[in-house]
């Protein structure tokens, strides 16, 4: 698994190493049931810490897109769906740049709701 992180993103390290797992479910280059590889050989390969990349995968884990089970590894979830986790990811940009330029929560909600309703 090929994973580049950016130094001039402005979102942590984990971040990052989910939101290009969720870019290779969505593109289809990873599928269900997938295993990802393990947090220590992911980390050495970024040069990243273990914790770095085991938050990642809890991320991941906690928004459905992968499953993680002792002895088994973390594998792409059997129900992921491509397109929410693209979504997920946009979201997470949105807030990322949201936050560089110093709005705050209730200002991107707000943003969101105007242009929502068009």
């Amino acid at each position: 698994m090929l994973l580049r992180l950016a130094d001039d993103d402005p979102r942590p390290l984990y971040e990052q190493i989910a939101s290009a797992i969720r870019a290779q479910v969505a593109d289809g280059t990873i599928v269900a049931g997938d295993r990802l590889p393990a947090g220590r050989d992911l980390a050495a390969a970024t040069g990243v810490t273990l914790q770095t990349v085991q938050r990642a995968y809890r991320t991941l884990a906690d928004e459905g897109t992968v499953s993680a089970r002792v002895g088994r590894g973390t594998v792409v979830a059997a129900d992921v769906d491509p397109d929410v986790t693209a979504l997920i990811d946009q979201v997470d940009r949105l807030i990322a740049h949201a936050r560089a330029l110093g709005t705050d929560r209730t200002g991107l909600t707000r943003l969101l709701e105007s242009r929502w309703n068009g």
